[in-house]
Order: structure tokens, then sequence, then C-alpha cells
């Protein structure tokens, strides 16, 4: 699988291709046409380079505000040195602007697109776009055919016809005020691999894009956009679920909250009879009856309970089992060793003032007498 394709697209429309491993080497030399199907599909990166004559480098004295305000604010002030309107061109800068000179790229939007749409012809998307110029080293000259390819820095680099080159090297040695020493490679007489010379050059590929802003690629975060719909969905019908869930949840305890509501009526109606037409939430039934048997006088349950707690915790040869208290009389469900100890306890409790106490059941069994004293609370 090769690491990057490089596609050079020359000022006619044709094309020519050269691959490179992930070291930067060239897996061959520069091939006529575009690229096959299966050279694209093993690509991990495709960079084009396009005409150096279309592509004006420049630059800029960093401007203050957000990386957004300063790309706006950037054509206005090159607009003095740019032929044109500065509505129809694109300008590219670096992905960040924190120096005091920014580079820039500029290039008209309809060539711009001519290149995409020229190269999209033959199935190819590229994930970068540099211009000729940018491929080259500083201070150094490209022959090629019957043209020339100049840079002296970053933002000083242009192509011109090869008749017109001295008089540009000697514009360019006049603004520098003493003649510079360049590089010359030349690739007129026999050798036209200029292509694997760009590629060389391009071991750390230039700060500015030219696919940027609306230009840049969108193919390549396919892959990421469908792995957040993937997620979105996934994120979607966990939520459903979990409504779901929560839906069940409340039905299952409404469910068990009407349960304990039924069970607390047949609670009421066991213990207070005469509550059951009244209406009103049984709990708040229940703690009413049980203050209004509170508050009763001395045949009230809470009084009756106070008068003989002391008795039934005086002694251990006795345990309470159950109690239930109807119409202002109580029964006490107990368990003796014996008929004796039970009928000592009804005679203790009788002298009780107020109080009647009765034996109601009596029932021998091999861990002694289970039997019920029936207490009633004497009129005052």
């Amino acid at each position: 699988m090769s690491e990057r394709l490089l596609i050079r697209l020359e000022a006619d429309g044709h094309l020519e291709w050269l691959a490179q491993d992930a070291n930067g080497r060239a897996l061959s030399g520069a091939n006529a046409g575009a690229p096959p199907a299966q050279a694209l599909e093993r690509a991990q990166r495709v960079v084009a380079i396009v005409p150096g004559e279309q592509v004006l480098l420049l630059e800029a004295p960093g401007l203050p505000g957000t990386r957004a305000q300063a790309i706006k604010a950037l054509p206005f002030a090159l607009e003095d040195r740019i032929a044109g309107s500065v509505e129809d061109q694109h300008f590219a800068v670096p992905d960040r602007l924190d120096g005091d000179r920014i580079s820039v790229a500029v290039v008209a939007r309809a060539m711009l697109r001519d290149w995409i749409e020229r190269l999209s012809r033959d199935g190819i998307r590229a994930d970068a776009m540099y211009s000729e110029c940018q491929c080259l080293p500083d201070a150094s000259i490209v022959l090629d055919g019957d043209r020339a390819l100049w840079r002296e820095t970053a933002a000083s680099a242009g192509a011109c016809a090869l008749s017109d080159l001295p008089d540009w090297i000697a514009l360019l040695d006049a603004a520098a005020e003493k003649p510079a020493s360049r590089t010359t490679h030349d690739f007129r007489a026999g050798q036209r691999d200029a292509l694997a010379f760009f590629a060389a050059q391009l071991q750390r590929e230039p700060v500015v894009n030219l696919l940027q802003g609306e230009f840049a690629p969108a193919h390549r975060q396919a892959p990421a956009q469908r792995l957040w719909r993937g997620a979105a969905m996934l994120a979607a019908v966990a939520l459903l679920l979990l409504f779901v869930f929560y839906g069940a949840d409340c039905w299952r305890l409404s469910r068990q909250s009407a349960q304990l509501d039924a069970q607390a009526r047949g609670l009421l109606h066991e213990a207070f009879p005469d509550m059951d037409k009244v209406a009103g939430d049984p709990r708040q039934l229940m703690d009413s009856a049980m203050r209004g048997a509170h508050g009763g006088g001395d045949a009230g349950l809470m009084r009756l309970l106070a008068k003989i707690a002391p008795i039934l915790s005086s002694t251990t040869r006795t345990t309470l089992a159950g109690l239930e208290y109807h119409n202002a009389t109580l029964e006490l469900a107990l368990r003796a060793p014996d008929v004796q100890t039970l009928d000592l306890m009804r005679e203790r409790l009788a002298d009780l003032p107020g109080l009647k106490v009765e034996v109601t059941a009596a029932n021998s069994g091999a861990e002694g007498v289970d039997g019920r004293l029936r207490i009633a609370g004497a009129t005052p």
C-alpha cells in the first residue's frame, strides 16, 4: 500500500502521477496520464500539484482576532496587491495563524473549481493541493520545457516563459540590491521527471493547502461521519430503551401501588369497619381512626395498652402472641406454661381499676397453653 500519491496537473489538462512509500521513497518514476483505480485505492493520501502561473504566493502581516475573523479581513488587507476583484479569489492560509507574518496563497475560484472538476473526471479526489512553486526549495530555479519556475522564499516565487527568465532574475537581484546565488534544476535535456524532483521536496508538505474553506475535501471525513452517525443511532436506540425501561418501571410501580392500596384498605376494613364508607387515602384514614381511638377515654386502645403494659412486662412466664381491638374491647393472645399461670395473669389484669377481664380460650399444647383474654374498659 502506498503512503502518498502525487498527481501533477499541467496547464493543458494532462496528468502524470507518482506513488511514494511510507518513507517518502518513489515507488516508480513519473507515469503519464491518470493513475489507475487500484493506485487510488491503495493511497493513504492524494496530493495534487497545479501550475505555478495560476497561484500567487504572498505574505501578509499578522491580523488580530480569531482565525475566522483574520480570514475575513485578509482579502481586503491584500486588495492592492491583487489584480481583479477579491471576491473572485480564494485565499488559503496555514491552519495556525500565530506568527507576525502570514503565508498566503491566492488563486481564482473559477480556476480552482476547474482543477477539482478535472481531477474528478478521472475519479481523483485530492486531500491537498499545492502550486508547483510551493514544491521548490528556496533560492532555486526549475527549467521545464519552455517555462521556468523560480522561488526565492516561501512568499516570493513565480513562473514565467523561459525567454522571460533573465528579466525576472534581474528584477529579483535589483530588489535584493545584489545578485543572489540560486540553484538551477534543468529538466529539458532528456530528463523529464520533474515530478520526482517535486516529490523529493515534499517530505514535509507546505503549510498552506489550497483545499480549505469551501473547497476543503469532504471524502476523507466520510468514515468519521459514518462513525458519528452510527454513534448517534446507538444513542437514539439507548434513549428509546431508556424511555421503554422507565415506562415499564412506572407501570410496574403503579401496579404495586394499587396492590398496596388495596391491602391497606383491607387492613382498614378489618381494624375499623366503620371507615369503609369514608373516602380518602387508607393511611390517612387509619391515622385518623387511631387518633380517634387514642382520644376515646379510658376505653381507648392506647390508654388501655398503657394500663396493662406493666403487668404484661412484669413476668417472663407468659408471652404476648398477638392482639386485636374492636369496639373498645381488647383481645390478647397469650402463651403460658399452664392454665394456672394464664388465670393468674387474668387476675392481675382484673385488679386494675376500671377493667373487666375474662378468659375466652385455653388450649393445651406441647409447648404450654395458648390462651385468649378479653379486656373491656369499664365505663367511667
